[in-house]
């Protein structure tokens, strides 16, 4: 009879553990985002800026994983989130292009994998994914009432995504520094500030610099609240909390640029003692390299979920943590507004590859939006205005290299150029061919035209026609750094059948003539000034123009086809308008412009009237600071006395 007691004891307790087993294996962390926007993670105290006060952020960069080299996959805020939703590039799936959205495939939004495994997914509330499917359809909850206190949760783990654009450009986007807010009752002293090397050394400048610094200070209010409401509500012993940008912040040669300055982003990640066993590391910096594209998988990961086969990234934490170290990580960019520009990047821990793929294509053309901070008109006046006598200033400005090599140890903002150095040129390959691998195993569309995406699912209708998509990269990397030794090939691509193909083949030939390498214009390019296409036709006229007929070149752009074409044509005319042997040609147009720049709309930051009055600034004929007209100065006023809220609040 003591027998079978005890057997049945052991038997109750056996089985008592194995439910208390089975209970912890059945718990799971919650997971929150607390994202902002536009800031780099050089503007916080943990990062070594010591005239900024962030201690919520650098407590938990003390206490947690501060990650050093984490990048943005863009340098703006809908291709930067649309690989952030999806654990992809925003090219795979031709979301690159900001801020418009294309047809995509379904199901790609990570959270419904986390939904699907019983997580209770909320948003509150940026989405700003470039597609047209629902950007809410992945949520449980995606309003500004979103919450994990939501009732709804019914006790359920939760993830959780805050998001507060108080520290958004829009912030510093005033048009001029009238009547700002005294920043020196912030503890910010923009007389004393020490201004990264990147920029001059201006008053526009360092206004708005103390403006973005009060703004990272702001940030760390806000995160402090939710610190507070994780503790108060009981939840903090069980949340796994993520700081992190969106990308880049707002100084020139900041946001929307492939730079360090665009990409690098602050990201702290805090583990409670309970979940500590799922972090790369017990605490302090963490050197490795780390994506947008990782965030997706890590979060799941951390769930107890295995990221679908899809997705590029891998989780860098949790129960699925890949055991590979990433060697080289990518980013992209694929406009500037209205500018058509694909650009890449790449990285190792040491070095940065930028490569442009229309080199004659400025960084530095004005997407109308950012040049409504100070600071980037100063900049702006002080290169066009010969005042500069730093190149590297001056270079966002410029024609520059196809390839770009930059030391990342020696050179931390990307000042110095080392792509024709001969001691760098393995390195300079290695990346060369790192970045021809990338974009075809990723199936990079971004070389794909704004028309080639609409009405149509560019991922599937790739695949379902068998594009030749080698066949289109080749020409693509070919084109920017073309030689006479590859005119042959650019002629023929010029009368292909695929629109991206005579595309790619007019910027070659427009390489080859703005570099002074050829100037014969082929008749096959004559003809594409009449392409359907408004991009084929005036990259054509760009082409044209630098090959002996720059008033065919120049009338084709000034005058547009269509209407809606002429956006397309300003954009290759403030190219041509910011070099002075082109000027005078396009003078001819000067009534024109001026009468474009009255009457033609300038309220949205895309209008053809900005840009209009944008070329005429490059022509000396407007003064920058009257670029988005007298309007703005009323507008400027208001926000220059204001300041943004920190929202949202956990609710």
């Amino acid at each position: 009879m003591k027998t079978t007691f005890y057997a049945f004891s052991a038997a109750i307790l056996c089985s008592s553990a194995h439910m208390k087993a089975a209970e912890e294996q059945k718990e799971r962390p919650n997971i929150l985002w607390l994202t902002f926007e536009d800031t780099s993670a050089y503007e916080f105290g943990c990062y070594g800026n010591t005239q900024v006060k962030t201690p919520n952020i650098d407590g938990l960069a003390s206490k947690g994983v501060q990650f050093m080299n984490a990048w943005s996959v863009g340098p703006q805020s809908s291709p930067a989130r649309s690989s952030l939703i999806t654990g992809c590039y925003a090219t795979t799936y031709g979301m690159d292009i900001h801020p418009v959205q294309y047809d995509t495939p379904p199901n790609i939004f990570f959270p419904q994998w986390l939904r699907d495994a019983g997580y209770y997914c909320t948003n509150n509330s940026k989405t700003h994914y470039n597609t047209t499917t629902d950007n809410k359809s992945c949520w449980d909850e995606c309003t500004p009432a979103a919450s994990y206190n939501s009732p709804e949760r019914n006790g359920q783990p939760f993830f959780a995504v805050f998001n507060t654009v108080t520290s958004h450009m829009g912030r510093i986007r005033t048009f001029h520094t009238d009547g700002r807010r005294d920043y020196t009752r912030e503890g910010i002293y923009p007389d004393q500030l020490i201004l990264p090397p990147h920029v001059p050394d201006l008053p526009e400048v360092r206004s708005d610099y103390a403006g973005h610094l009060e703004a990272a200070q702001d940030v760390d209010t806000w995160v402090g609240f939710f610190l507070k409401d994780l503790k108060e509500k009981g939840l903090d012993d069980n949340t796994i909390v993520f700081v992190f940008s969106d990308h880049g912040g707002c100084l020139p040669r900041g946001k929307g640029y492939l730079y360090e300055t665009g990409l690098r982003v602050p990201l702290v990640v805090y583990f409670p003692e309970k979940w500590r066993h799922l972090a790369p590391q017990a605490n302090g910096k963490d050197y490795s390299l780390v994506s947008f594209v990782d965030l997706g998988p890590t979060v799941l990961s951390l769930a107890g979920v295995k990221s679908p086969k899809h997705m590029q990234g891998k989780a860098v934490m949790g129960a699925y943590a890949s055991d590979q170290e990433t060697t080289m990580q990518f980013a992209l960019g694929g406009n500037q507004l209205h500018h058509y520009m694909p650009v890449r990047a790449a990285r190792d821990k040491r070095y940065k590859y930028i490569r442009s793929y229309i080199p004659y294509r400025q960084f530095a053309l004005r997407n109308y939006y950012q040049w409504g901070m100070p600071s980037n008109k100063a900049w702006d006046n002080w290169v066009l205005s010969n005042h500069n006598t730093n190149p590297a200033w001056a270079q966002p400005f410029e024609h520059h290299p196809a390839e770009m090599l930059f030391d990342l140890e020696n050179d931390p903002f990307e000042l110095n150029d080392l792509s024709q150095s001969p001691e760098h040129a393995t390195i300079l390959n290695g990346f060369r061919k790192g970045m021809s691998t990338h974009l075809r195993e990723s199936k990079d569309l971004g070389f794909f035209l704004p028309k080639s995406r609409e009405n149509a699912i560019l991922y599937n209708k790739v695949r379902k026609e068998k594009y030749p998509l080698e066949e289109l990269y080749t020409l693509v990397e070919l084109a920017g750094t073309a030689t006479t030794a590859d005119v042959p090939a650019l002629e023929k691509a010029l009368s292909s059948p695929y629109k991206e193909m005579r595309y790619w083949a007019a910027v070659g030939f427009a390489q080859l003539g703005a570099t002074k390498q050829y100037a014969i214009c082929p008749p096959a390019l004559l003809d594409l000034l009449t392409d359907e296409d408004a991009h084929v036709a005036c990259e054509a006229a760009y082409a044209v123009a630098n090959l002996g007929e720059k008033d065919k070149g120049i009338k084709r752009l000034a005058y547009p086809a269509r209407e809606e074409d002429r956006k397309v044509g300003y954009s290759l005319l403030e190219c041509l308008s910011l070099d002075p042997n082109m000027r005078p040609a396009i003078s001819v147009y000067l009534a024109d412009l001026k009468k474009a720049a009255e009457e033609l709309p300038r309220k949205e930051n895309e209008d053809a009237g900005l840009m209009a009055r944008g070329i005429l600034v490059n022509l000396g004929e407007m003064n920058i600071k009257d670029l988005h007209g007298p309007e703005a100065y009323k507008q400027g006023l208001k926000f220059n006395h204001g300041r943004r809220p920190m929202v949202p609040l956990p609710n």
